[in-house]
């Protein structure tokens, strides 16, 4: 069975370089009760939200891009990397004429958007961050950190297919996605495949993944960003990692972060991992739904009889 898209339209918004892809779920800007802007991973595209966007109440807007080198803006140029992407989201915002928005972020995403509420204050009603965002420690050794996210990122470009059904069905195979397989999941997988002859594969730009992984932890601006916010944050973490096994944030690292932060709203979310906490069959996405509500209601007020409240 096929699930009906959230996604009412898309638009291309004009940026540095070409025109960036983003879906639009719920009302207008100009009429919606609540704006979020959302950012996915570094190797995900505006699909990642599918599921979310379905949740949210009918009264919220959701914009939601392809960043710059995946989806449907992977021909976007360079130069790549956060600062880009903030840019890029800035441009989203002006296209929408809406001044300020819950900026919400998964996984790259969360650095994204944390970067953006810590430079541009005026533009971040609050931050939703989703299984990560916390600042990164300085690494002793920085050339095999940056390696290492490199590697684990770029890996999946490499891989292929001889058709688009044994692509889907190597997605079907990942461990995070064992029982929570749904039409979501897999309109999420087709729509990052490109199909060169007879071989399928992933179709974003290796040196946006490369590029945006090796700032992520390594560049101090970036990887601080969240100690520079000055809205409301909650963070909601999975309580399993990315292929279904540890998790991406350790129980230690969000116990001294919320320590240190006790103005953060800090949620672990069971039953989850880090993919089904925002997609799929799974207690995840509502729970991601009812955060973004609850930051919408925190800061502009009730959105109705039985709205989750912050």
């Amino acid at each position: 069975m096929t699930s009906e898209d959230p996604f009412t339209d898309c638009f291309e918004v004009p940026v540095a370089g070409g025109r960036l892809h983003v879906a639009h779920a719920g009302p207008a800007p100009d009429t919606a009760r609540c704006v979020v802007l959302a950012a996915h991973g570094v190797t995900a595209s505006l699909m990642t939200w599918r599921t979310v966007a379905r949740e949210l109440d009918e009264r919220i807007c959701l914009l939601a891009p392809d960043c710059r080198g995946r989806g449907r803006s992977a021909g976007l140029p360079g130069p790549y990397g956060m600062a880009a992407h903030v840019a890029d989201l800035i441009a989203v915002l002006d296209y929408a004429a809406t001044r300020s928005a819950v900026l919400v972020g998964h996984s790259m995403g969360a650095y994204v958007v944390a970067r953006l509420a810590a430079e541009h204050r005026e533009r971040a009603v609050a931050l939703v961050l989703l299984d990560a965002g916390l600042p990164f420690p300085r690494p002793d050794d920085p050339r095999e950190l940056a390696d290492s996210a490199v590697g684990s990122a770029i890996t999946r470009l490499a891989i292929t297919f001889p058709s688009a059904d044994q692509y889907v069905r190597g997605w079907r195979a990942h461990p995070a996605f064992a029982h929570a397989w749904d039409d979501d999941v897999e309109q999420y997988a087709r729509y990052d495949l490109v199909e060169d002859g007879h071989v399928a594969r992933y179709g974003a730009s290796a040196t946006a993944v490369q590029t945006d992984s090796t700032e992520m932890v390594l560049d101090d601006v970036n990887r601080t960003a969240l100690e520079r916010v000055r809205v409301p944050v909650w963070l909601l973490r999975a309580e399993r990692g990315l292929f279904d096994d540890d998790p991406l944030i350790t129980e230690d690292a969000l116990a001294a972060f919320a320590s240190e932060h006790p103005s953060v709203r800090v949620e672990e979310v069971p039953g989850v991992n880090h993919y089904t906490l925002v997609m799929g069959h799974s207690p995840g996405p509502r729970r991601v739904a009812a955060a973004i509500e609850g930051c919408c209601a925190a800061c502009q007020g009730p959105l109705g009889p039985g709205a989750p409240v912050a």
